[in-house]
């Protein structure tokens, strides 16, 4: 309460304030039959008395007139609630203050929406009255929480662990690879900044500058349609230190989200478990798997090698042929026909992948086309490799090892999801798994066109020691210093350790990627003057407090978050200028594209 006018705030009156005269300033949550109301600021809710007597006649009046969501100050003196209507639910719950004096500092027009939490509002709605959607019990909730981890964070990375905290340009040039950049228009004709998707090469450059550990609360931009877990601005964890390896880092991270973990979060455990790219493909179909629940992909290559079924030897001849398989625990009692369709449907739109379902019956037997091609001894065997329960239902795919394991990854989540709208609990909202994820393929071929190369991470990572040499012989071999962290089946940050070789760095640029190095001569001239070793990592910062919060989207952790189309429906943002406000920007709209370009969003 301090620098302000208050005595207390709404959420810390309680028995042993009985007697004394406050002071509350709020909003009005409700009103009822003007006898009383509840008063709600940031900190809680306090029931206030309307006195009824004639000499208080105004402060009734005043009170009983002012709409739901009014801002007032009350004065008055705490009293004991009669028996029996204690209310344990409210902290408050033991007292209510009988109103002596009031004023409605600002009355409140009629609300768009009710401001409750129960209440279901559209989210178009809730973007649109962004301020108002903030007074929620949630938002604020989410938004305290933010505040208090980032503060945390703050005093591990800076006072205990040396850190610097350093501030770098939002307007920089465009960077070769990466996501889809904003572009910003400048005085100079045909130029533009962009606004940089990460501070890479700023603080690559502090450790070329001898900063040692730097670290920044980053604001970060990339110009890609917002999804549930995606904005187009947003915000990392970012650090960077010299003379350090993957170990370091990892141990870093570790000890950081230990040190900022909410306590009403439980506790984490360190060290966090750790798993190669390729052993996170083959056993849960991503780079990025949920580790809090089984049904993990199983090969029975082996087993089904010596049959004669035609598919099955159809996809082993293939070079990285495979035939693999998941088990859906109690599938024939909780999975209905019409979703064993859908997620095979779903296999065959998504990844081109047939799938064929194993059911094992009450008796015991297996229910498939594939038994007419297994004698009972193998069906037997098959129920052993797959660890089948009555009841149970595999799913199995043949094919490409990647596309197998991907198709049977993406039903793995989708079978979860179904199995938990009918009922059966597999992931525990309340269970925090932490995974790192290594050994990620430096390079990967292009989508577009197979034959070219792109970086999996970015351009700056360095290659896995042991497979140096190969950089040159065989690039699409190289394993990189590139590391994830995985949380609940999200990935909630990124790093590498970084080339600090200019030849090296520049071979990459040139001769692997194809990329025009001239974009990032001033980083390749620095590699040159004496660069240290040096690594980093980016934490997504609003990913992982909506995890922690058990938030449905990111923008339930953001104050004034973007819509779905990268709108601001608040401020209806982007808006059109006028032609004589670009003019020193040396631009004209074409209207004709521009039409077109809005009849299709």
């Amino acid at each position: 309460n301090s620098f302000v006018a208050r005595t207390n705030t709404c959420g810390e009156l309680r028995s042993a304030h009985v007697g004394q005269e406050v002071t509350l300033y709020g909003w009005i949550q409700y009103q009822r039959q003007g006898l009383f109301l509840v008063l709600r600021d940031f900190q809680g809710l306090t029931q206030v008395i309307i006195p009824q007597d004639e000499a208080h006649a105004h402060v009734k009046k005043l009170l009983c007139n002012a709409p739901v969501e009014s801002v007032v100050r009350v004065t008055g003196i705490v009293t004991p609630r009669p028996p029996g209507q204690e209310n344990p639910k409210m902290p408050t719950g033991d007292i209510e203050v009988k109103a002596e004096t009031a004023e409605v500092l600002n009355s409140c027009k009629k609300l768009p929406f009710e401001i409750k939490d129960f209440i279901k509002k559209s989210e178009a709605l809730r973007m649109q009255y962004r301020y108002l959607d903030l007074r929620s019990f949630q938002l604020q909730y989410n938004l305290r929480l933010r505040s208090q981890i980032v503060m945390r964070m703050r005093e591990y990375l800076c006072n205990l662990h040396g850190f610097v905290d350093v501030e770098t340009p939002t307007l920089f040039k465009r960077t070769p690879g990466g996501a889809k950049e904003f572009l910003v228009p400048s005085r100079e004709a045909g130029k533009f900044y962009c606004l940089p998707q990460s501070p890479q090469q700023f603080k690559q450059l502090l450790m070329v500058g001898g900063l040692d550990r730097y670290f920044q609360v980053a604001r970060c931009y990339r110009d890609e349609g917002s999804r549930p877990d995606r904005q187009p601005e947003f915000t990392q964890i970012d650090i960077e230190m010299s003379f350090v390896d993957q170990a370091g880092i990892q141990r870093l991270i570790e000890g950081l989200l230990q040190y900022s973990w909410p306590e009403e979060r439980g506790s984490v455990t360190t060290p966090f478990p750790s798993m190669t790219y390729e052993e996170a493909l083959a056993n849960y179909g991503t780079d990025k798997p949920d580790t809090r629940f089984g049904m993990k992909i199983v090969d029975i290559s082996d087993f089904l090698r010596r049959s004669d079924i035609q598919f099955v030897q159809d996809a082993l001849s293939y070079p990285r042929g495979t035939v693999k398989a998941i088990c859906i625990p109690r599938g024939v009692r909780y999975l209905k026909n019409k979703d064993l369709e859908s997620l095979k449907e779903s296999a065959k739109s998504q990844f081109n992948q047939e799938i064929m379902e194993i059911i094992c019956r009450p008796d015991g037997s297996l229910k498939s086309l594939l038994t007419k091609f297994l004698g009972e001894k193998q069906q037997s065997e098959l129920i052993q490799v797959l660890n089948m329960q009555v009841d149970d239902v595999a799913l199995l795919a043949a094919g490409e090892h990647k596309q197998v394991c991907s198709a049977l990854g993406s039903l793995r989540l989708e079978t979860a999801d179904l199995l938990e709208a009918a009922g059966l609990v597999l992931r525990d909202p309340t269970a925090f798994h932490f995974l790192w994820v290594v050994d990620f393929p430096l390079f990967l071929p292009k989508e577009e066109n197979p034959t070219e190369l792109e970086s999996a991470h970015h351009p700056f990572t360095a290659p896995h020691p042991s497979d140096t040499s190969l950089l040159y012989s065989d690039p699409t071999k190289v394993r990189s210093q590139h590391y994830d962290l995985v949380l609940n089946g999200s990935e909630v940050g990124g790093g590498s350790i970084r080339i600090h070789s200019a030849e090296q760095q520049r071979f990459v640029l040139e001769k692997v990627l194809k990329e025009d190095s001239e974009v990032l001569s001033h980083l390749l001239e620095a590699l040159e003057f004496g660069a240290p070793p040096h690594g980093g990592i980016a934490l997504g910062l609003d990913r992982l407090i909506s995890l922690i919060v058990d938030a449905p989207s990111i923008r339930d952790v953001i104050a004034f978050p973007k819509s779905f189309r990268g709108r601001d429906l608040m401020g209806n943002a982007p808006d059109y200028v006028t032609p004589e406000e670009l003019e020193p920007y040396h631009i004209q709209v074409s209207w004709p594209l521009a039409e077109k370009e809005a009849k299709k969003n």
